[in-house]
Parts: C-alpha cells; sequence; structure tokens
C-alpha cells in the first residue's frame, strides 16, 4: 500500500486548530505510523495488547493527558486529548481502549472523586505507566442498567468488605489497581453507590481474560471477581456519590470514543483510497468505476461531518459547556458512521479485505464492540430521545 498516512481534510478541519494541537496530533500522527503499525497486525492476530508500547504512551504524555501538570500529567485541552484519542484508534481500537481506560476511567475518578492522598500516590504512577488500572462498573447481568449493580462493599471496623463480579473490564488482567463501584447501601438504591481504589493484589480479588472474542483482540478484556476483598476506609473515593459519578466517567469516556472512532473511519478511508488507485480490474484502475467513486464519496462525506462535530463538542468542553447529552450524541453518531465507512472500505477491497495485511477488516471487528460499549447505541438513542421529548423511555 502507499506511504504514510497523511490525512483527511476536505475541510481544512486544520485550519481550526491551534499550532499546539497540530503539533500533538502530528507526534502521535508519526508514533502510529512508526511504532505501532508495524507490530499491531501481530498482536491483533496474536489475541495480545502489545505491552512493549506501554513505556512509549507513557513517555509521549498520552495518558491521562487532559488531567493536571500537578499530577504529571500534560494538562492538554480537550481537543488535543481528542486528537490523541484519534490517532490511537487510527492504529487500533484496542489501544485507543488502553489509554482512554487508564486516563478516563481510572486517572480522572480518582481526580474527580478521590482524597489528595489517591491523586499523590496513583496519578504519577498511572501518567508514567508504572502502574496500570482498571474501571469496574458493568457486572455480567446489568450493563445497560449500571443501576442495578449486585457488587457490595460492607462497613467493618475500619474499612470495607467487597463482594462481587464485574465483566467485560479493559486491561483487567494487567491492572495494579481498579477503581470498582460497589452498592454501599440497598441494592436497588442507586444513591448508595460508591467508588473505591483497589489494588489487585488484595487476598480474594482475581482476574481473569475473557474468552472466544471475536472483536478487540488486541485489548486486554477480563472478568473481575472479589470474594470477601477486604479494603481501610482510605479505599473509599470520598467525593463519590450515587450513579452520577461512574457516569460522569463514562461521558469522559465517551467524549474519546467519539474522536477515536473517527480515527478508525479514517485508516479505512485512507486504505481504500489508496487501493482503488493501484488496484487494476477491467483495464484501468477501479477508482475510475462509479460505483467505487460514490462509495468514496459517502465515506468522505460522512468523516467530514464526524470531523466537525466532534472538534464543535471539544470546543464546547473546553469551555465548560458541553453537555453528557452532546457526548451521547457524538459517540452515537461517530461509531455509527465508522462501522458504515469501515465495511464500505472492506467491500472496495474485495477478497483481500479479509486478510490481516490490510486494516479495514480488523477495524470493522474492532468498532462492533465499540458500538456497544460505553453505551449501546441504542441506550444513546434514548438518551437523546430524553433529552429531545423530556420524556425517558428506558
Amino acid at each position: 500500500m502507499a506511504g504514510k498516512f497523511q490525512g483527511i481534510d476536505f475541510y481544512d478541519v486544520d485550519g481550526l486548530l491551534s499550532e499546539e494541537e497540530r503539533m500533538i496530533r502530528d507526534m502521535v500522527r508519526e508514533w502510529v505510523d512508526e511504532r505501532l503499525l508495524p507490530i499491531i497486525d501481530e498482536a491483533y492476530i496474536g489475541r495480545r495488547f502489545p505491552e512493549e508500547i506501554i513505556p512509549d504512551l507513557a513517555q509521549l504524555g498520552m495518558l491521562g493527558a487532559n488531567l493536571p501538570e500537578k499530577y504529571g500529567c500534560a494538562g492538554l485541552n480537550n481537543v488535543a486529548y481528542g486528537l490523541i484519542m484519534q490517532e490511537l484508534e487510527r492504529g487500533d481500537s484496542g489501544i485507543r481502549s488502553f489509554a482512554s481506560v487508564q486516563g478516563a476511567l481510572v486517572m480522572y475518578p480518582i481526580y474527580a472523586f478521590g482524597s489528595e492522598d489517591h491523586r499523590q500516590h496513583w496519578l504519577p504512577k498511572l501518567q508514567s505507566g508504572e502502574a496500570i488500572g482498571c474501571f469496574g462498573l458493568t457486572e455480567p447481568d446489568f450493563g445497560s442498567n449500571p443501576g442495578g449493580m449486585i457488587t457490595t462493599a460492607r462497613k467493618t471496623d475500619g474499612g470495607w468488605v467487597l463482594n462481587g463480579t464485574k465483566m467485560w473490564i479493559t486491561n483487567g488482567s494487567m491492572a495494579d489497581v481498579a477503581v470498582i463501584w460497589a452498592q454501599t447501601g440497598e441494592l436497588g438504591d442507586t444513591k448508595g453507590i460508591r467508588g473505591f481504589v483497589v489494588e489487585t493484589d488484595t487476598p480474594g480479588f482475581t482476574a481473569t481474560d475473557q474468552k472466544g472474542k471475536l472483536s478487540l483482540l488486541a485489548s486486554d478484556t477480563s472478568e473481575l471477581h472479589m470474594e470477601d476483598v477486604e479494603v481501610g476506609d482510605d479505599a473509599l473515593m470520598p467525593d463519590s456519590g450515587g450513579l452520577k459519578s461512574p457516569l460522569m466517567c463514562l461521558t469522559q469516556a465517551r467524549y474519546g470514543i467519539a474522536w477515536g472512532a473517527l480515527g478508525s473511519a479514517m485508516a479505512c478511508f485512507d486504505e481504500a483510497l489508496q487501493y482503488s488507485k493501484e488496484r487494476v480490474m477491467f483495464d484501468g484502475p477501479i477508482g475510475g468505476k462509479q460505483i467505487q467513486q460514490v462509495r468514496l464519496a459517502d465515506m468522505l462525506t460522512s468523516i467530514t461531518q464526524a470531523q466537525l462535530l466532534v472538534l464543535q463538542l471539544g470546543r464546547l468542553k473546553d469551555e465548560g459547556k458541553a453537555t453528557p447529552q452532546q457526548v451521547s450524541l457524538a459517540k452515537r453518531a461517530n461509531v455509527d458512521m465508522a462501522c458504515e465507512v469501515a465495511r464500505e472500505a472492506r467491500r472496495l477491497l474485495g477478497g483481500n479485505g479479509i486478510l490481516v495485511e490490510y486494516a479495514s477488516m480488523r477495524h470493522m471487528a474492532n468498532l462492533e464492540s465499540v458500538y456497544t460499549y460505553e453505551g449501546t447505541h441504542d441506550i444513546h438513542s434514548l438518551i437523546l430521545g430524553h433529552a429531545v421529548t423530556g420524556i425517558p423511555a428506558y
């Protein structure tokens, strides 16, 4: 295929970015081209997360990049953070998922809801990659309805005892620390949901790999099991309270996903475009055929719309004006768009499109998981329906 990725910018979105934002995007873009893309096919086929890249992610400031410099983080704005997620997922959804969980679902709740001791102890370690974290909210029987969780935290003299199971946990098997959400009151009372910072070597805490995945093969996905896990009072994140706390974390992650899905779509479009110019059929490149030009035009249009959507969302977020419902719209729209682009790119590639040396089918398979996690497409539809009608349908 053709050389390094040059970007897709039909509406001069680069002109809407600051010099710093472009510089950060280009730095990550170069790293993805030179470091990640040469190894991702082997990692994906081998069903392993390439842990050897973690030091690079840390050194380049990609972990918790939009959190304060006070704790060793890069202190970037949310547009720059989004561009990082875009480029990482241009490489692979599993790599973006790793960074997204580390930053938005582990570092963010520790920063937002933890004690100052939590922040001072964990954030520098998580930013540097010295420690890996995971986020335990989803349960086997409670995905789209996290308020129904049955994981419990019962108060004891001087601490808490946690019991329960969490499922679909990114980074779970390699994590040193877990942010665990548990019910401290009566089951079904969402006001009793609290967050705990739990070291994974605590007796009674185990993580097992999720078997049988057909998507996100280069991602660490696990089940967490807690059987009488005893933690001290200092494990409780003091400012956590109610279902609103984990949902705030999900809003942070969904924002990054909206940018990340765009990166997958850009990778697929670039691959399809280059292939259409090189693949000769019926005495000419297939890019000269009407059906393929329509396919490329549709992909280009969708990607351009998605670029403008997340850029405006990022600006609103940096101004403190973005709402969770706006984030839901972007996650829903951009992931759906990316699924369509990946599928159409795979079809343009013909039989070659099923080979691992081409990225589109890998992205297509990954995006089916992204379509479902951090709030399914249908749940985000209901969130938006609630927002415009004022009537909840869930």
